[in-house]
């Protein structure tokens, strides 16, 4: 196996461990072991690892998931997290672009999933801060691409800092997409409190702004309050998603659930 096809295994088992220590709370080292097949020891290196990066608590014989946090690592990881549900979530998203439009899209991996259907659209620009967005365009002959500059982040693989956030205040775009670690009803939330200072700028530079989320985001919440639901013209979910919580999003804004693939 190549290295590369090593590290996406890793990450595809690393996933697993993260989606039934979020479903259940907690886990034990022998449980995960016999979930993903590997070796104790291959399961206690991918605990070590998943608790330098802050996503999980290991204890004794087990790990938890860390309060108030929900996953948000590298670029790399995310991209092999809930694929088909970012792809029904960029084909709704794609509902709202129309030939000739300004878009903004942050570096979440379903913004890039919706990149990748631009093209079929018409002419556009486009402006991000994610460099997998910016090589997945650059080719592209009717995409005018704009690339925010910054502090690179190796973590996001994209350019953040005072830079980038200054650059994002200058413009102002038809249409701005995003998507975040976690929310409520009533709230957005993110881990890392930089990212909430470029994605409310995002969201302000667009007339109009959409929110992606896949489920698994929904119903929960991070270290940081982003922005309240209602600053969102367009919510857009994948199911499912409970009753409650959706109704909750639809007295504050417009909330679309599609199922995810």
């Amino acid at each position: 196996m190549t290295a590369q096809g090593a590290r996406a295994t890793r990450q595809k088992r690393q996933q697993m461990i993260i989606d039934h220590v979020l479903a259940h709370g907690d886990a034990s080292v022998a449980e995960l072991t016999e979930m993903t097949g590997v070796s104790l020891m291959t399961v206690h290196r991918d605990i070590a690892e998943l608790a330098d990066r802050g996503i999980l608590r290991k204890y004794h014989g087990g790990v938890s998931a860390q309060p108030s946090t929900v996953f948000e690592s590298s670029s790399d990881f995310r991209l092999h997290a809930h694929p088909g549900e970012k792809d029904a979530l960029a084909h709704e998203a794609l509902s709202f672009v129309s030939p000739g439009m300004s878009l903004m899209l942050d570096d979440s991996t379903t913004a890039l999933a919706l990149a990748k259907l631009l093209p079929r659209v018409g002419p556009m620009t486009v402006v991000t801060n994610y460099r997998l967005i910016t090589e997945e365009l650059r080719a592209a002959d009717d995409i005018r691409l704009i690339c925010i500059g910054g502090e690179y982040s190796r973590t996001h693989d994209s350019w953040i800092g005072l830079p980038a956030l200054e650059m994002i205040n200058s413009f102002s775009v038809d249409l701005a997409v995003v998507s975040t670690s976690a929310m409520t009803a009533t709230m957005t939330y993110h881990q890392e409190q930089e990212m909430v200072t470029i994605k409310r700028a995002m969201r302000e530079a667009g007339a109009v702004s959409v929110l992606l989320m896949d489920h698994s985001k929904v119903g929960r919440n991070a270290l940081h309050r982003l922005e309240g639901v209602e600053s969102f013209d367009h919510v857009v979910l994948t199911g499912p998603v409970e009753d409650d919580l959706v109704s909750g999003m639809r007295k504050l804004t417009d909330v679309r659930v599609v199922a995810g693939e």
